[in-house]
């Protein structure tokens, strides 16, 4: 395949992607009517829809940046390597941060976002609670470490009303 069609396809590849981002932001992010026929967007709720999709969006970059590198790189080479244990780095925290969100929502929170640091061992959790209690916090933090081992000075567990 010449460079021209593959340049072409990647560029319709973003295009969709960038569509899609926009189709999922519009349909995911809540509404709440108000009694002067404005709408607004519901607080927390907008905030983990928001949240969701720019990292959606942030990872669909850095994904198609590795193919790239990787597509231009030698097999074997030392560039490859590095951009193969990226990418596999990254689908492994994207998992795992789909699997604390699902645990700490079966927890019981209405929703939840998790960060996992891609370059520290930092695991940041924004979990929806009008009132976060220490035994709260002691439940996500076991969750967290049971899936990530990950030492408590790196888990910062932030409550979003």
């Amino acid at each position: 395949m010449s460079k021209k069609k593959k340049v072409i396809i990647l560029s319709c590849m973003v295009a969709l992607l960038a569509v899609a981002a926009v189709f999922n932001y519009v349909f995911t992010t809540e509404r709440v009517p108000q009694s002067n026929a404005q709408t607004v967007y519901a607080g927390a709720s907008s905030y983990f829809a928001q949240y969701r999709t720019e990292r959606l969006n942030t990872r669909n970059e850095e994904m198609l940046q590795l193919d790239s590198v990787l597509n231009a790189a030698e097999a074997g080479s030392e560039e490859y390597a590095e951009a193969l244990n990226m990418k596999v780095n990254l689908v492994s925290n994207t998992e795992k941060e789909m699997l604390l969100e699902s645990l700490i929502k079966a927890y019981g929170f209405e929703d939840a976002v998790v960060v996992i640091g891609l370059e520290s061992s930092n695991v940041n959790v924004m979990a929806k609670s009008d009132n976060l209690t220490t035994d709260d916090a002691v439940a996500i933090y076991t969750i967290v470490a049971e899936e990530t081992a990950v030492s408590p000075e790196n888990v910062k567990i932030i409550p979003i009303s």
